[in-house]
């Protein structure tokens, strides 16, 4: 197995963390050609078009890469420039249109809520699943145009690659009605689990999330300071045994009364939530964002709740440090998120010439080899299985398969990939690296979109989260 490592434990990876209500910060990172007048609104007086790109920090290739990917059909991968500079390139040589990308890094989504709010302006942006609901029920998008969807067009790389699986999912996110699928285009998707050390943890505990506040690893865990996760992971502790009964499993509405529980936000229920996530705390060494994944590495800690692609991110690093830490996705629920590309309306202001730029830009990033860097480059798992191309499942093979065919055990992707699509992998990818990026069907089969919390949500599941970080301090005012 030719497994990849992508980095060392010193170069910031992509966070999903963030997600603290009433707490933004103002920080941008500036890369690439990102320049102050982007927050004006002006262009320039060329031909050239400016296309102004938000995304989350590390969150797409940037290039300067020592390494080559050779895949099976004799197809070689690698980066120089990174995807933005290369986008420039390529825009210019298929549309005969010069283009400048102005390119700006935030490290959360209510960073970039905010930084919009303050009048900053940008034409894309890519947001999670939540924050595009926000966004969609504030009317700041711009619909993605029909002529994005023809799979006829050759460089509808998106229309043509995106996963079957993606696209039902997609299509069950709705807004009052008007479908996430009108709006964005997905980027990255995953799971939130557990790494953890099977060394000093039993699998047999991290079939639960109760194991995050179990007495037995008392300040040998980590939770997530990040109130929709650490909510999310709280409210299948508390609903372990109603999840797992029989009856329940096998009801004919089992998903949707699973997703209506795991979005509960009534009052009653945050209540149990807080002395759910009060416990937690007491037994974790800390609540993190991005710390979590070098104590795992540094054996501070034995258990940490992790989004799958950072998951995948401290297995390779620990693997460098010859220790095994393993995934795990609890049998209540997990946590299905999405990050997607949105246009701003206030950014295109119907000019014609910006959409078709931004559209050709989630069309270049969602080119298979395009795909391929960016998993290479941050670990995470995009939304493109790559319809005809068989590059990214080639890619997975290259990183996974295993080289001795008689110990191999069968790994099936076909809900994502289609039909056929079987990785012959070693036994111990079926609770690491390959099952933290691609999960199994039965996890898909639990597996939720927690959605946008609507005003007096917010206010009652903000208080509840203050008084979980500020040592439970009481609440002046509950809002049912």
């Amino acid at each position: 197995m030719k497994k990849v490592f992508r980095v060392n434990i010193g170069m910031k990876r992509r966070k999903r963390g963030g997600r603290h209500i009433g707490m933004f910060f103002v920080a941008v990172i500036v890369v690439a050609s990102f320049i102050s007048g982007c927050s004006t609104g002006n262009t320039t007086a060329s031909d050239t078009v400016v296309l102004r790109v938000a995304n989350m920090e590390e969150y797409i290739d940037l290039g300067r890469w020592d390494e080559e990917i050779e895949l099976s059909d004799g197809t070689v991968i690698t980066s120089e420039n990174g995807l933005i500079a290369d986008f420039e390139d390529w825009y210019e040589k298929t549309y005969d249109q010069p283009i400048r990308v102005e390119y700006a890094a935030v490290g959360t989504n209510e960073e970039l809520y905010n930084l919009m709010s303050l009048g900053n302006t940008f034409d894309v942006v890519c947001p999670s699943e939540y924050m595009i609901m926000k966004l969609i029920e504030e009317d700041r998008l711009a619909p993605i145009s029909e002529d994005f969807f023809d799979t006829d067009v050759e460089e509808n790389y998106y229309a043509k690659g995106v996963s079957p699986f993606i696209t039902e999912a997609f299509c069950d996110l709705a807004v009052d009605g008007d479908p996430i699928s009108r709006y964005a285009a997905g980027y990255m998707w995953g799971t939130m689990g557990t790494v953890y050390n099977p060394q000093v943890v039993d699998e047999k505990d991290t079939v639960h999330w109760s194991v995050l506040c179990n007495p037995k690893y008392y300040r040998q865990v980590t939770m997530k300071d990040s109130v929709r996760d650490s909510l999310f992971v709280a409210l299948c502790v508390l609903n372990e045994k109603e999840y797992l009964a029989k009856d329940f499993l096998k009801s004919p509405d089992y998903f949707e009364r699973l997703s209506d529980m795991q979005n509960d936000t009534s009052q009653t229920t945050l209540d149990k939530v807080e002395r759910v996530l009060s416990d937690m705390r007491r037994n974790s060494y800390e609540m993190e964002t991005d710390s979590g994944r070098a104590d795992m590495v540094s054996e501070k800690v034995f258990a940490s709740m992790q989004w799958s692609g950072d998951a995948v991110y401290v297995m390779d690093v620990a693997d460098e440090e010859d220790i095994e830490l393993h995934y795990a996705v609890p049998e209540e629920a997990t946590n299905l998120w999405f990050d997607g590309w949105v246009m701003m309306k206030n950014g295109l202001a119907e000019d014609a010439r910006k959409q078709h730029a931004a559209q050709a830009f989630m069309n270049f990033i969602s080119r298979p080899d395009n795909v391929i860097r960016n998993m290479y480059y941050i670990g995470y798992t995009p939304v493109i299985a790559g319809g005809a191309s068989d590059e990214v499942f080639e890619y997975l093979k290259y990183c996974y398969e295993a080289e001795d065919e008689e110990d191999a055990v069968e790994y099936d992707l076909s809900y994502f990939f289609g039909e056929d699509h079987v990785v012959m992998t070693t036994p111990d990818q079926l609770t690491r690296q390959l099952y933290a990026q691609y999960p199994t069907k039965d996890v898909i089969e639990r597996a939720v979109v927690m959605r946008c919390f609507d005003e007096k949500a917010r206010k009652r599941v903000g208080q509840m989260w203050i008084n979980v970080r500020c040592f439970e301090l009481p609440s002046a005012a509950k809002n049912n």
